[in-house]
């Protein structure tokens, strides 16, 4: 679950989007119990306020809810939220970047899917 920290991003987000990349993995699953943030607050070397904003935006997107006084779980179709929320960031920052590049160098619809067929680097 520990991750390194990135300096150029916030903490609390990276806490959210490791919580993220636990459920679309499968390591954590529907109705299971997430670290707290005193845990992550350990975990991590932070203040615990700083794991609680992290854990409160999840919950504010309805991917993690709390049962009081036990701690924050797993929402039911948290995986197909985040799944939604992270193509539709893909899109933004990827695809339409790509596609104005494209355009520029005048590369055509065709040679740029296949440009994309033909790549053969990194996972498949």
């Amino acid at each position: 679950m520990r991750m390194p920290l990135d300096d150029n991003k916030l903490i609390y987000m990276q806490i959210a989007d490791s919580i993220e990349d636990d459920i679309i993995s499968g390591a954590l699953n529907e109705g299971e119990q997430v670290y707290s943030t005193n845990q992550f607050a350990k975990l991590y070397g932070i203040n615990p306020a700083t794991a609680a904003k992290g854990i409160n935006t999840l919950v504010e997107e309805g991917i993690l809810f709390k049962k009081r006084g036990i701690g924050m779980f797993v929402s039911e179709g948290a995986r197909s939220v985040i799944m939604s929320k992270r193509k539709s960031k893909f899109v933004e920052e990827y695809i339409t970047k790509l596609i104005h590049e494209a355009r520029k160098l005048n590369i055509t619809k065709e040679e740029l899917i296949n440009i994309i067929k033909g790549y053969e680097g990194g996972d498949k």
